[in-house]
């Protein structure tokens, strides 16, 4: 056989093999999703793990569903990082490729990142100018017995709150103890 006919043999044969690799990439994304489907969440993670170099391949809204079942099983098996890193894809995802996800799974996926959020930014309340009730606390400079803040970063000089006085050794923040202390657990400690 010529070299021209074996380039010619080796294109046709890439042209027809193409996109069987594409069918295998999806299905074993439908596969993944019928383990997870079945609470067979380990295999559906070892499984996505090897799709994971491959995602590349698959169709938009397939990536946007590979990473709504990748995020979903590492939020059942307890991977939270993970869990909220391919959740937050599948949501990007699903945001430039509209209709990727059903409804159901996209408010499934905001109820988790939700839940998946106060582990990065805190369970903390909304709060309004109403319900702040937080004072900050500091030292008194040099020279003054006051307990006036330390003129430190946000406040203007030493006019303020003055901090009422503690105990020895008990502590708000760092500013309460001496040099060489840090404040912890209410108590100055030495470093």
């Amino acid at each position: 056989m010529s070299t021209w006919m074996r380039t010619a043999y080796v294109v046709v044969l890439a042209t027809l093999l193409g996109p069987i690799g594409c069918a295998t990439y999806r299905e074993e994304l439908n596969r993944g999703q019928r383990l997870y489907e079945d609470n067979q969440y380990e295999h559906a993670l070892a499984l996505w793990r090897i799709l994971e170099d491959d995602v590349d391949s698959l169709s938009a809204s397939d990536r946007a569903r590979y990473a709504y079942l990748r995020g979903m099983t590492d939020y059942r098996l307890g991977f939270r990082a993970d869990s909220r890193h391919w959740l937050g894809i599948a949501k990007a995802t699903d945001q430039v490729h509209a209709g990727s996800l059903s409804a159901a799974w996209e408010e499934r996926l905001e109820q988790s990142l939700t839940d998946l959020n106060q582990d990065v930014y805190g369970a903390a309340e909304k709060l309004d100018a109403n319900t702040a009730h937080a004072v900050e606390y500091g030292k008194a400079t040099p020279g003054e017995g006051s307990g006036a803040p330390d003129g430190g970063a946000g406040s203007s000089g030493n006019s303020g709150t003055p901090a009422p006085a503690l105990p020895g050794g008990q502590c708000r923040s760092n500013a309460d103890c001496k040099a060489g202390e840090i404040c912890d657990g209410k108590a100055c400690t030495p470093l």
